[in-house]
C-alpha cells in the first residue's frame, strides 16, 4: 500500500532531494569534508592577523622574518581556501546536475506510466509545466541547497567555533545573529508562502492557457474568440503579477535591509563590549580585529543565504509539486506468463464507469472469435470507444471480466500485450520525424518489415512518391501529409508489429471516400489473419464485418451481420443506416 505523501511542501521537497541525491551520498560527504577544510583555512587569516597585531605590531617588536611569515600565511591560507571552495562547489554543481537529470528522467518515465484516468482530468499545459518548469526550479533548489546553504552553514559553524576559542563572551554576542536571522526567515516565509504557492499555480495555468490557445488557434480565430481568450490570459497574468508583487514586497522589507541592520547591530555590540572591557586589560586589540573580520564573514553568508530565500521558497514549492506528481500511482504493469496466440476476446458481465454511480457500460456479454471482423456502432456517447479503451487496458476492468485467449487482460505481460494488440486511432498521432520513424516508433524493425506493413496498409505507393521516400521528414504532427495519408501511416504502424488483434477507433471518420475505400481494401486483405474490432461512425465501413454489435446506453442491444440486422425493421441499426443514407453518409 502506497504511503501517505507528506503534506508540507518543505517535507515533500526534502524527500525528493534525498531520493535523487542518495546515489551521490559518498560524494556529498567528501565535498562536506573539503568545505570544512576550506572554512578552517578561512578562519586562519584573521587568527594570524591577530597574532601579527598583538605580538609584533602593538608591542613594536620588529621580528621581520616572523612578520613576513604571518603575512604570507594569511595570503596562502586565503588562496587555499578560495581554491578548495571553488573546486568543491564546481564538484557539487556537477553532482546537482546529475541529480536533477535523474529527477527529470524519473518524472518523464513516471508520467508515461500514469493511468489514463489521470489524464482524463489533468491539464496538458499544467502537466508540461511540472515536467519542465518545475524540474528546472528543482535544479535551482539543488544549486542553492548545495552551493549556498551548505557552504554558508559550514562557514558559520567553523567561524563560531573559532570565535569561541578566542573569546566565548564576544562569541555569544555574535551568535545572537543566527537566531535573529532564523526569526526573520520564519516571518518572511509566513508572509510570502501563500504568494509563492499562488504564483507557481498561476504560472502553470498560464502555460496551460497558452498551450490550449495555440492548439486550438484555428477554432479561436474562426469563432471570433481570440479577444475573449486574450482577456482571460490577461486576467491570469494580472493575478500572477499581483502574487509576485506581494512576494517582492516581503523581500524588500525582510531580507537584505533587515539583515544589514542586524549585521551593523552585531558590530556595534562587539565594539561596545570590547570598549567596556578594554580598560581592565582583558582584551587585546588583535582580538577586536579578528572579531570584526569574523562578523563580516558570518554576516555575508547569512545575507547571501536569506536574499536567495525567495527563490529557494519558489523552488521548494516547485519540488513539492514534482513530488506530488511522483506520488500519483502508476498504471499496473502485469508480468504474467500468459500469451496471446489466437486473438479470441470475451466480455463477461462487464460494467464500467469513469465516475462512481455513472455507468457507461452495463453487463456487456460478447464473444469474438479469432480472426473475426467485428464492427461496433451506436449513437454518440453509447460506450463504443470505452469498449476499445478497456480492450487496450487503459482502465481497470471491474466488475465483470475481459479476457483474451482465456486469460484476463490484466494477467498478460505488458510487452506481450502491447505487441499483440494494436490500435489505429481516429486522430492519428505522428511524430515530427521521418516516415520510417513514425512506422517503427522505436521498435527494432527491419526495412523489409516496415515496407511490408506499409504495403499491407496501402501506404507504400504514396510514400514512394515523397522526396526521400521512407526517410522523408513529416513535420510537426505530420503536417506535410493529407489526413488520409496520416491514417494510412497509422495503420502501417499498427501492422508493423505483427499484432493478433487490431482495434480501429473510427479510423475513417476524417478521410475522403476514395481514401476510405483504400483503407477498406487494406482491411479486407487482413480478414481472417487478425481479429479486427472496429468502432465506426460511417456504417458503410463495417458493412462487410462478420458481425456488428449495436451499442446503446452502455448495452449491446443488437448483434448480427449487416443483412441480418437490416431485416429487423424496428431495429436501431436499420434506423441508423436509413438516416445515413438520407444524409448521404452511407455510400454503400
Amino acid at each position: 500500500m502506497r504511503p501517505e505523501p507528506a503534506r508540507d511542501p518543505a517535507r515533500r521537497a526534502a524527500r525528493l532531494l534525498w531520493q535523487a541525491l542518495r546515489p551521490e551520498a559518498r560524494n556529498v560527504w567528501i565535498c562536506l569534508a573539503w568545505l570544512l577544510t576550506a572554512g578552517a583555512l578561512d578562519t586562519l587569516g584573521p587568527a594570524l592577523g591577530k597574532a601579527f597585531i598583538d605580538r609584533y605590531l602593538v608591542p613594536r617588536d620588529p621580528a621581520l622574518g616572523t612578520m613576513v611569515g604571518l603575512v604570507v600565511g594569511v595570503f596562502v591560507s586565503g588562496c587555499a581556501a578560495t581554491w578548495l571552495r571553488h573546486f568543491q562547489l564546481v564538484r557539487l554543481g556537477g553532482l546537482a546536475m546529475r541529480s536533477v537529470a535523474r529527477i527529470r528522467d524519473t518524472v518523464h518515465h513516471h508520467v508515461l506510466r500514469l493511468p489514463m484516468a489521470y489524464f482524463d482530468s489533468a491539464s496538458t499545459g499544467a502537466l508540461v509545466s511540472r515536467v519542465t518548469n518545475d524540474t528546472e526550479a528543482v535544479r535551482l533548489l539543488y544549486v542553492q541547497v548545495l552551493f549556498v546553504m551548505l557552504d554558508c552553514l559550514v562557514m558559520v559553524s567553523v567561524l563560531l567555533v573559532t570565535m569561541a576559542l578566542l573569546d566565548w563572551r564576544l562569541m555569544l554576542i555574535a551568535a545572537t545573529l543566527v537566531p535573529a536571522v532564523l526569526i526573520v526567515v520564519a516571518v518572511y516565509r509566513r508572509l510570502s508562502a501563500p504568494a509563492v504557492a499562488r504564483s507557481r499555480e498561476l504560472r502553470g495555468q498560464l502555460n496551460a492557457h497558452v498551450a490550449e490557445s495555440i492548439g486550438g488557434m484555428a477554432v479561436l480565430q474562426a469563432t471570433g474568440a481570440s479577444a475573449r481568450y486574450a482577456a482571460r490570459y490577461a486576467a491570469l497574468n494580472e493575478a500572477h503579477w499581483r502574487a509576485r508583487v506581494a512576494e517582492l514586497r516581503a523581500n524588500a522589507w525582510l531580507l537584505r535591509p533587515a539583515l544589514d541592520l542586524l549585521g551593523v547591530a552585531m558590530l556595534i555590540g562587539i565594539i561596545m563590549a570590547f570598549g567596556l572591557r578594554a580598560p581592565q586589560g582583558t582584551l587585546e586589540v588583535g582580538v577586536l580585529y579578528a572579531f570584526v573580520s569574523y562578523i563580516g564573514r558570518v554576516t555575508e553568508p547569512l545575507i547571501q543565504l536569506t536574499t536567495q530565500f525567495s527563490q529557494l521558497q519558489q523552488s521548494v514549492v516547485a519540488a513539492a509539486r514534482v513530488s506530488a506528481l511522483l506520488d500519483e500511482p502508476r498504471a499496473p504493469q502485469p508480468a504474467g506468463l500468459a500469451r496471446i496466440t489466437a486473438g479470441a476476446i470475451r466480455f463477461s458481465d462487464l460494467s464500467f464507469c469513469y465516475t462512481p454511480g455513472n455507468l457507461v457500460l452495463q453487463a456487456i456479454r460478447l464473444d469474438i472469435a479469432p480472426g473475426e471482423f467485428l464492427g461496433i456502432v451506436g449513437p454518440t456517447g453509447s460506450g463504443k470507444s470505452t469498449l476499445l479503451a478497456l480492450l487496450l487496458r487503459l482502465y481497470p476492468v471491474s466488475p465483470g471480466t475481459l479476457s483474451i485467449d482465456g486469460h484476463p487482460v490484466h494477467d498478460i505481460d505488458e510487452e506481450t500485450f502491447r505487441t499483440a494488440v494494436a490500435l489505429v486511432p481516429q486522430d492519428p498521432f505522428l511524430l515530427a520525424g521521418t516516415v520510417r520513424e513514425n512506422i517503427a516508433m522505436g521498435r527494432p524493425l527491419s526495412a523489409e518489415t516496415l515496407e511490408a506493413a506499409a504495403r499491407a496498409a496501402g501506404a507504400h505507393d504514396f510514400i514512394a512518391t515523397l522526396p526521400n521516400g521512407y526517410d522523408t521528414p513529416l513535420g510537426e504532427g505530420g503536417s506535410r501529409l493529407a489526413t488520409g495519408e496520416k491514417q494510412l501511416i497509422a495503420i502501417a504502424r499498427a501492422l508493423a508489429g505483427d499484432p493478433r488483434i487490431l482495434l480501429l477507433d473510427e479510423a475513417t471518420a476524417h478521410i475522403d471516400t476514395a481514401t476510405e475505400q483504400q483503407v477498406l481494401q487494406s482491411l479486407a486483405a487482413l480478414r481472417g489473419r487478425l481479429t479486427i474490432v472496429s468502432v465506426a461512425h460511417r456504417l458503410a465501413t463495417v458493412r462487410d464485418a462478420h458481425r456488428i454489435a449495436v451499442v446503446n446506453h452502455g448495452r449491446i442491444v443488437e448483434l448480427g451481420s449487416h443483412d441480418a440486422l437490416m431485416e429487423n425493421e424496428s431495429g436501431l441499426y436499420r434506423r441508423m443506416v436509413e438516416l445515413q443514407r438520407l444524409s448521404g453518409l452511407d455510400t454503400g
